[in-house]
């Protein structure tokens, strides 16, 4: 059985489970997070790094990274409306009702990082899959720096929440592409935020977890690893077109690996190679 399907404690891995909107915050322009839970039954709980695959009844499924779970355990997935089912997903309330199959994929190695300094590097909706393992990892003082990179200072996603983690003492970096009136942050890539985020750090004993656009990734992986961050301790998550979640539909298919089953969060001496290669 696929590992996906092992997730789904016994579960038909291709049948929905029924599930309904506890709630719905917007984001943003067009962000909401949506806070499920089970109209009869129980979900899987799904770690950091794990995907959903949600369904927008009469319209469509999409995958979407797990971004939390709130106290009660429900699961939460921050979603930008970007084509009919997200935007289905986005627009639903309270109480709306929607699929949900999963979780699938394999997660940040959270676990595997103690006495490490873990560097979260976001861009744009890419923080949103790092969240879970963020927050994880705060928990242990001096533990996690964050770098967080929008189009612009209305796009940083989860604005309150990196103000609250600078004022508990979690380094956090921000960067814009373009500026606005009143901003008096970074403006640039991701990569300008390395070194301020790196001081202080053997970058032997750092290790990096990415998510954001290929291009950024491809480019802050390379600039950490030059940096001397060890490729083997550079994860990142990888997005491709998923369809079944269980690696047999080949939607996802990224050289030998599935995204959706060997995915999405691979290891950077694993990929770097196929990093430089085109239309892969």
């Amino acid at each position: 059985m696929a590992a996906g399907a092992e997730a789904m404690d016994g579960a038909a891995p291709m049948l929905p489970v029924r599930c309904r909107v506890a709630s719905a915050q917007a984001e943003g322009a067009d962000v909401a997070t949506l806070t499920l839970e089970p109209v009869a039954g129980a979900l899987s709980g799904g770690a950091p790094g794990q995907f959903n695959m949600l369904y927008a009844f009469g319209i469509g499924e999409a995958a979407i990274s797990l971004s939390g779970h709130d106290e009660a355990g429900r699961p939460m997935h921050t979603i930008r409306a970007v084509g009919a089912t997200t935007r289905a997903l986005t627009a639903m309330e309270a109480g709306a009702e929607l699929g949900l199959r999963g979780p699938f994929g394999t997660g940040w190695p959270v676990a595997d990082q103690a006495g490490r300094h873990l560097l979260a590097v976001a861009g744009g909706l890419g923080l949103a899959p790092l969240r879970p393992a963020i927050l994880a990892a705060a928990a242990q003082p001096g533990a996690v720096s964050v770098v967080h990179g929008a189009r612009s200072p209305d796009t940083l996603l989860y604005a309150g929440e990196l103000s609250a983690w600078a004022a508990e003492g979690t380094p956090v970096y921000l960067t814009v592409d373009h500026a606005a009136p009143g901003w008096t942050g970074r403006v640039g890539t991701v990569i300008g935020c390395l070194p301020p985020a790196l001081a202080g750090h053997d970058p032997a004993a750092v290790s990096a977890f990415l998510c954001g656009p290929e291009v950024m990734m491809r480019a802050t992986a390379q600039a950490l690893s030059d940096a001397g961050v060890p490729p083997d301790r550079i994860w990142l998550s990888m997005e491709r077109n998923m369809k079944c979640g269980i690696g047999l539909c080949g939607h996802c298919q990224y050289g030998p690996d599935f995204i959706c089953r060997d995915g999405p969060v691979l290891r950077y001496d694993r990929i770097a190679a196929r990093l430089t290669l085109r239309e892969i």
